[in-house]
């Protein structure tokens, strides 16, 4: 079966800081037209900071679409034209003073595909120095170190709900046990 929906018109909808809004008219696989909601993003960069002891270094911060205080990996939006590798590095230095010896790219996954082309390229740092945070002017972060034991049951417990945040504890966990191997320790 072909899937695919040809694009027969657009309209710009909405341009903010950090998204654009498009609606979007479809031509379906059976002919019939439909219209989309598209929200434009540049990408962004996760960075799962994991130590020698197997600790991985989260944010705390406030996220007023959920009007609550979330726990995540640290991460960031692309520049324009920015390399996910810069962006990783620059997050976890804003966010949590960190510098990593070691990035490695693990993977790259989209996070809303129903409605949004956000790609989020998830990074490991290894090899961790500790430092002054830098975070911008408008975020208030506090950084908090913990197992991956401890994170697992906080997201099996809808205490940590955040996408990106479970993935990268996923991954942690395949890190530590060496079933994905980047020489961590």
């Amino acid at each position: 079966m072909n899937y695919y929906e040809k694009t027969i018109s657009g309209k710009h909808i909405y341009r903010g800081n950090i998204i654009d809004v498009e609606m979007l008219t479809v031509t379906l696989p059976d002919g019939r037209e439909a219209t989309r909601d598209i929200v434009r993003h540049p990408g962004a960069a996760a960075v799962i900071p994991l130590n020698e002891k197997g600790e991985i270094y989260m944010v705390r911060q406030f996220r007023k679409p959920l009007e609550a205080v979330s726990l995540e990996i640290p991460a960031g939006k692309l520049d324009k034209d920015e390399d996910p590798a810069i962006c990783a590095a620059r997050e976890l230095k804003e966010e949590t003073g960190l510098t990593a010896e070691k990035l490695t790219r693990l993977v790259s996954v989209h996070s809303t595909p129903g409605f949004s082309d956000e790609v989020l390229h998830l990074f490991a740092a290894t090899g961790l120095k500790e430092g002054e945070s830098c975070a911008d002017d408008d975020e208030f972060i506090t950084t908090e170190k913990y197992s991956v034991e401890q994170l697992t049951d906080m997201v099996l417990k809808g205490e940590i709900t955040d996408a990106k945040s479970i993935i990268g504890i996923l991954l942690a966990d395949r890190i530590i046990s060496g079933r994905i191997d980047i020489q961590y320790k």
